[in-house]
């Protein structure tokens, strides 16, 4: 048994040690307050459970939680049980720890990143600062600070902050008025520097700064609440070049659909994480083997050089090998495991990907390297540069890629005179079945700012999924991978913003921070 620290949001955020314990376990509690991205972490087949606590309400009573964590780690299973922030602070993790000992279970605690340091920091505010902070307390706000008997010492508290210490409050957004009168009535004076950061760490960070007897009129004013960390003292009110970095990303709280399909979707989003922005996973293809791969098989014995007692009736060798997308490296690299084969039987045959992320892919499945990476990273480009180079008269191509490819590239190679073009599908694509309902969410709530599309039939997918409810595409922007992806969104009447100069994330992400933000009401 392993008690993690989610951290604050950020789930890149979650510790080397706990990611490690996370994609070993079996089982998997997790809290409200841990990232939905985290779970993606998860090995496959591992149990989900959610036992999320907020006010008020509670998924699982606490007792409870502690009997599950004991009875899954007795039955031999490993389990992680995923709290956010960190364990031991402002949680119940000591009683589950001391529980699991009770029941005779050993249990590993793996500390978090915690919210009252770290939302602060995000939103530009050092909580010790050498000119103003030399000390930070960390202070529970959940309780009412005018009952009688309060554990925290506000009078001691008051004196701290006036001479030069930062307070970080959890859980008092709801209780500011309070906390800030009692503060006041233990002699701070009210206009000292205070602040409320809310989600810190993640793309929906918003941040107040007022004085501290107005800080919570301020914050009901611009609409900031739960969860969030109130900061008071001098530190909060520090306002310096470079410390606000993390709202200064180019797409910082602009929430992205991303209709990749559901196996690869991770480097988008994490190019747009980077960027700051809030992406959303919204598939509306899945990738499935070819239902027949006897075609295939036939045409990958056809690579590499002929064995010594070839029969001489076989069919001749393939000369070149051309892989269109990532998706292709993996089903190439899957097919050749199924067989028996291995890279080798790549020998001797000319390597051409389009695009530096498949050229990427194939040296991470394969540990090959790409022999050709045309500049133009299109079918009809493809095929152009091997006309230009004169290296397609004669040669045998064999183009492994979607059952949706467009036909340019077969087209221009047989006008450049090769002798044989063998086109294999290597991977099909069908619609999914449905978004998920977070996007769904979003889009219903007109809060989606982008729409990425990496492709036509991403496009025309999203349109049929949404069916009787395709209004809801008419604010978001469109972000097109290319002229062709951007032309099937015209036809679908979706308003393309931006287009990537080369079909790669990289530039489609580079496009849209290029656009800018969308305009109020646009």
């Amino acid at each position: 048994m392993c008690l993690v620290g989610a951290g604050p949001g950020d789930p890149g955020l979650l510790t080397v040690a706990g990611l490690d314990r996370l994609r070993r376990a079996d089982v998997v509690v997790y809290d409200a307050l841990a990232s939905p991205r985290l779970l993606a972490e998860a090995k496959r087949g591992a149990d989900l459970v959610d036992v999320g606590k907020r006010a008020r309400h509670h998924k699982m009573q606490q007792d409870d939680i502690n009997a599950l964590l004991v009875a899954e780690a007795r039955a031999g299973r490993s389990v992680v049980r995923l709290k956010g922030g960190d364990p031991y602070l402002f949680g119940r993790g000591a009683e589950e720890a001391a529980a699991c000992a009770r029941g005779g279970v050993a249990c590993e605690v793996l500390p978090g990143v915690t919210s009252g340091l770290a939302a602060p920091a995000t939103a530009g505010i050092p909580v010790t600062h050498r000119r103003v902070a030399s000390t930070v307390t960390l202070v529970t706000g959940h309780e009412d600070p005018t009952k009688e008997g309060t554990s925290v010492d506000y009078r001691g508290l008051a004196l701290l902050i006036a001479r030069g210490g930062t307070a970080c409050f959890y859980m008092g957004v709801g209780r500011l008025p309070l906390i800030a009168q009692q503060l006041a009535a233990e002699g701070l004076d009210t206009a000292t520097p205070a602040a409320v950061v809310q989600w810190g760490t993640t793309p929906r960070q918003r941040r107040c700064v007022a004085p501290l007897d107005g800080l919570a009129a301020a914050a009901a004013a611009a609409g900031v609440s739960s969860p969030a960390i109130v900061v008071v003292g001098e530190a909060a009110g520090i306002q310096e070049p470079g410390l606000d970095f993390f709202t200064d990303r180019p797409l910082f709280g602009q929430r992205v659909l991303v209709t990749r399909t559901r196996q690869d979707p991770s480097r988008l989003e994490n190019l747009l994480l980077a960027a700051g922005a809030d992406p959303i996973e919204a598939p509306t293809l899945r990738l499935v083997a070819p239902e027949d791969p006897a075609p295939a098989d036939a045409a990958l014995r056809r690579l590499g050089p002929p064995p010594a007692a070839s029969d001489p009736a076989a069919p001749p060798r393939f000369d070149a090998l051309v892989l269109t997308s990532g998706n292709a490296v993996d089903a190439l690299a899957d097919r050749l495991d199924a067989l028996g084969l291995d890279g080798r039987v790549l020998a001797g045959v000319e390597l051409c990907v389009v695009g530096p992320a498949t050229a990427a892919r194939l040296h991470e499945r394969l540990r090959l390297r790409a022999d050709r990476l045309p500049e133009t990273l299109t079918g009809a480009g493809v095929a152009e540069a091997f006309a230009a180079a004169g290296a397609a008269a004669g040669r045998r191509f064999l183009l492994y890629r979607a059952d949706i490819a467009r036909p340019e590239l077969p087209e221009g190679l047989e006008a450049a005179g090769a002798a044989e073009v063998c086109e294999v599908v290597a991977y099909e694509s069908r619609p999914a079945a449905s978004l998920p309902e977070e996007a769904m969410a979003a889009l219903r709530d007109r809060s989606v700012d982008w729409l990425t599309f990496t492709s036509a039939a991403t496009a025309r997918n999203l349109v049929d999924l949404l069916g009787e409810e395709r209004a809801l595409l008419d604010a978001p922007r469109v972000a097109s991978i290319g002229p062709i992806t951007s032309e099937a969104c015209r036809g679908l009447g979706l308003r393309v913003a931006a287009e990537a100069e080369d079909p790669s994330l990289e530039s489609l992400t580079a496009a849209m921070a290029a656009a800018g933000p969308r305009e109020p009401n646009a």
